[in-house]
C-alpha cells in the first residue's frame, strides 16, 4: 500500500487531519487510502505485464501522498480556523476537503479501471485511439468509474457530517469535472517539451486543487453557502 518512506510520510499527514478535523476528517482520508488502493490491484498482473500499472507494485511514496492530499490538507487548515479564511467560510473548506479527495479517488478509479477494462481508449483532446495508460487517455469505462468513484467519498462524508446532501452532488460532479480536467492537462501539457516540472505529482495536485475550487464556487453559488 506505502512504501516505508510513504507510510512515515502519511502519519504525518495523518496527524495533521486528525488535529485539523478529529476523526471524520481522519477516516475519510484513510478510506480515500484503501480504495485507492482496492482499485489499483484490480486486475494488477495484467497490467503489469502490459508495463501500465503502478509502480512499486502499487505502493505508494512520499509524493504520491502529498501530491494527492496537500489540497485536501490545505482545505482541513482553513477549516479548522473556525471563522472564514478569505472571505470563506469553514463549511466551505470542508466541502472542498471532502472533493479534494473524491477527485483524486475518481481520477484513480479512472485510470485503473479504465487500463484494466477499457475496450476502446481515446485522447481527449483529439479522440484519436491510443494504447490504454497513455496520459491524457479516456475510455467508456475508465469516464463511468470515475462517476462512480468519485460519489463514494461524499456519501461517507455525508455519513459522518462533513457536509450536506447538496455537498454530496457538488463534490461529485466537481470530482468529475475535475477528472477530466487532468486528463486535458496529461494530453496538452504532461510530458511535452518545456514542461519536464509537470509531474504525475504536480498534476495530481492541480487536479485536487481543481476539484476544490469547483466544490467551494459552486457551494458559494449554487448551495448559498456563505
Amino acid at each position: 500500500m506505502l512504501t516505508p518512506e510513504g507510510f512515515a510520510h502519511s502519519i504525518a499527514l495523518g496527524t495533521c487531519l486528525w488535529a485539523a478535523l478529529g476523526w471524520r476528517g481522519w477516516t475519510l482520508c484513510v478510506l480515500y487510502l484503501f480504495l485507492g488502493q482496492a482499485v489499483t490491484k484490480v486486475r494488477f498482473e495484467e497490467k503489469e505485464k502490459k508495463g501500465i500499472a503502478e509502480g512499486r507494485g502499487g505502493r505508494r511514496g512520499p509524493e504520491n501522498v502529498w501530491g494527492s492530499a496537500a489540497t485536501g490538507l490545505i482545505c482541513a487548515a482553513c477549516a479548522a480556523k473556525g471563522t472564514s479564511v478569505l472571505g470563506i467560510s469553514s463549511d466551505l473548506y470542508l466541502l472542498g476537503y471532502v472533493a479534494s479527495l473524491s477527485t483524486k479517488l475518481a481520477d484513480t478509479f479512472a485510470s485503473e479501471i479504465g487500463k484494466a477494462y477499457g475496450k476502446t481508449t481515446f485522447l481527449i483532446t483529439t479522440f484519436e485511439k491510443v494504447e490504454p495508460g497513455t496520459e491524457g487517455a479516456v475510455s467508456l469505462e475508465g469516464t463511468l468509474a470515475a462517476a462512480f468513484g468519485g460519489l463514494l467519498l461524499p456519501l461517507y462524508g455525508l455519513g459522518v457530517d462533513l457536509i450536506s446532501p447538496g455537498g454530496v452532488v457538488v463534490a461529485t460532479v466537481a470530482a468529475f469535472l475535475a477528472t477530466n480536467a487532468e486528463s486535458l492537462i496529461g494530453a496538452t501539457i504532461q510530458g511535452k517539451k518545456g514542461f519536464s516540472w509537470m509531474t504525475n505529482e504536480v498534476v495530481n495536485f492541480l487536479n485536487t486543487l481543481i476539484g476544490a475550487t469547483i466544490a467551494i464556487v459552486s457551494g458559494i453559488f449554487i448551495l448559498g453557502m456563505a
